[in-house]
C-alpha cells in the first residue's frame, strides 16, 4: 500500500533554498572589492593575492606581469581597484595608468612600488593614481588604503605626502637629454655615449652641459645622484 505523505513529513520537503547553486560564487566574493594586481615579480603577485583574498570583503580577480597586460586585463575585468607597480616590462606603470584612465577617468588605481623619489610620486599622481604606497606597507594599512580608494578618496601616507610637498620642480629634460643621462648613469664616457646614440661627441658635451644647468649640478656624479633621488630615470 503506498505511503501517504503527511504535511510535516520531512521527506516531502523541497531542497533547502540556502544550498549553493552550481557554479555560483560565495556571497562574500560577489560583494567583495574586486582587485587587479600588476607587478612583474611572480612572488610579489602571489603573496599579495594570498593576503588580500584572506581579508573579508577583498578579492583578487586578475594578475598582470607587464604594464601592457595590466591595461588589457583592466579592460577585460573592469576591477574596482588596481594595485600597480611602476617598473614593468613593455609598458611602465605611469604609462599604464594613463592608458587606463584615458579609457575610464573613474578608474581607481593605487601605486605599490619600491621607488620613493619625489618625481616618481609626482608623475604617478599626475597620471591619475589615487594613492602611492611603498611595498613595505603594513597589510592593515594596505587594506585600509584599498577601501578608501574604492570609496573614491585619495590616500597618501604622511611620508609620501611630505616628499611630495618638498618636491623641487625640475626643468623638464628633453628625450635626448634623458637618453644621455641614462647612459651616463651606466658609467659610459662621452665617447661611448656618442657611439651609443650615433651622434657626435661634441653634441654629447652640449647635452651634458644642458643637463648640468637644468639639474643645478656641477658634475656627472651629482647629476646621477639627483636622477636617482628624484626618480627621473624611472619614467
Amino acid at each position: 500500500m503506498p505511503r501517504t505523505k503527511k504535511p510535516n513529513d520531512k521527506s516531502a520537503e523541497a531542497p533547502s533554498s540556502s544550498a549553493p547553486l552550481p557554479n555560483s560564487k560565495p556571497a562574500d566574493k560577489v560583494a567583495a572589492i574586486r582587485i587587479l594586481l600588476a607587478d612583474d615579480h611572480t612572488v610579489v603577485r602571489d603573496g599579495l593575492s594570498v593576503i588580500i583574498d584572506q581579508e573579508p570583503g577583498l578579492h583578487v580577480v586578475a594578475q598582470a606581469a607587464t604594464g601592457r597586460q595590466a591595461v588589457e586585463l583592466w579592460n577585460e575585468h573592469r576591477p574596482d581597484v588596481t594595485l600597480m607597480d611602476l617598473q614593468m616590462p613593455l609598458l611602465n606603470g605611469v604609462s599604464a595608468i594613463k592608458e587606463i584612465r584615458a579609457a575610464n577617468p573613474e578608474a581607481r588605481i593605487i601605486v605599490l612600488t619600491t621607488f620613493d623619489g619625489d618625481e616618481d610620486i609626482y608623475r604617478a599622481l599626475h597620471a591619475g593614481a589615487k594613492s602611492y604606497l611603498l611595498k613595505d606597507v603594513r597589510r592593515e594599512d594596505l587594506f585600509h588604503c584599498i577601501r578608501e580608494v574604492h570609496a573614491g578618496k585619495y590616500f597618501l601616507p604622511p611620508e609620501v605626502a611630505a616628499k611630495l610637498a618638498s618636491r623641487q620642480p625640475v626643468v623638464p629634460l628633453t628625450a635626448r637629454e634623458l637618453e644621455v643621462l641614462r647612459l651616463l648613469s651606466e658609467g659610459k664616457s662621452n665617447k661611448a655615449v656618442a657611439a651609443s646614440l650615433s651622434i657626435a661627441e661634441v653634441t654629447v658635451k652640449s647635452h651634458v652641459r644642458a643637463l648640468f644647468g637644468k639639474l643645478n649640478v656641477l658634475s656627472r656624479t651629482e647629476a646621477i645622484a639627483v636622477a636617482n633621488r628624484t626618480g627621473l630615470l624611472h619614467g
